[in-house]
């Protein structure tokens, strides 16, 4: 039998935010939303409807992906915190995906398009996947390491947080769709969760292995590269005129921002407990 719960864990205080922050998607009234989309431009839409079609994209593929890593907890022996905690970000993952099929259904009234770029492809149908079905014949602590950096900090930590933030920016400085901006503010809640753990994943297991560092800064490296293809994928179609007055550069920087943010915390971290 498990030992109780150390009430201390962050992992379990994350688990128990999860919960006090519990909200749900059908709740999200998008009345207003749908009456704004019709008065839209075609290339308002156009941005609008490719940014939303990488986010339910995304939102599927790290639904679809994350279970190998709890499976891996599991044969090492992980955790029963961790495992708590993550079964929260798989049904928060879903919960994502529901938010955004739905938004396409209720206020695009549009299948979404399907995202092609070649940066897109290598990270969300190569990369991602597998990276996370390494883990069911691999769950050592560098495919572990290889595993959360791919998803917590690549996918989530530099890329949907760039996303989000400039879809809401859009949305928010020109005073339109506003259920859609509280459904993304609460799906960037969420991410925070996660992002949060996998910092805190990746610091243990680089304290009890200082080695897996170099193997975090080489797949970082390795993933860095398609994460800002991405951003210039998206905004490639519209040349030097973005909808909105978006501009390309400063994704790029916000990007290159949030990674570094996320690695310096994470040196922070370790150097706390004497690993560097």
């Amino acid at each position: 039998m498990n030992a109780p719960l150390d009430p201390s864990s962050f992992p379990l205080s994350l688990y128990h935010k999860a919960k006090q922050l519990f909200w749900d998607p059908q709740a999200i009234d998008l009345t207003q939303d749908a009456r704004d989309w019709a008065r839209l431009a075609a290339r308002e839409r156009d941005i609008l409807l490719r940014l939303a079609a990488q986010f339910l994209g995304g939102e599927q593929a790290v639904t679809h992906d994350l279970t190998p890593l709890l499976i891996a907890l599991r044969r090492q022996g992980g955790r029963l915190d961790d495992k708590m905690f993550l079964t929260t970000q798989l049904f928060e993952e879903s919960k994502h995906v529901e938010w955004f099929d739905r938004w396409f259904v209720e206020v695009a009234s549009s299948a979404p398009p399907a995202p092609d770029g070649a940066a897109y492809r290598a990270l969300f149908y190569e990369a991602l996947p597998a990276a996370l079905d390494r883990l069911l014949r691999d769950g050592s602590p560098r495919a572990q390491v290889e595993a959360i950096a791919t998803y917590h900090l690549i996918v989530e930590g530099v890329l949907a947080e760039t996303g989000y933030h400039g879809y809401a920016r859009a949305l928010r400085d020109h005073g339109i769709l506003p259920g859609t901006l509280r459904g993304v503010a609460l799906v960037q809640r969420d991410e925070a969760r996660h992002i949060a753990y996998g910092l805190h994943a990746l610091g243990r297991l680089i304290e009890a292995e200082p080695a897996l560092w170099e193997v975090l800064i080489a797949r970082l490296n390795t993933l860095l590269p398609l994460a800002l293809g991405i951003v210039a994928e998206t905004f490639g179609p519209y040349g030097d005129d973005v909808p909105f007055g978006l501009d390309p550069d400063e994704f790029i920087t916000y990007a290159s921002a949030q990674f570094d943010h996320r690695l310096r915390a994470l040196e922070r971290d370790l150097a706390k407990v004497g690993s560097f």
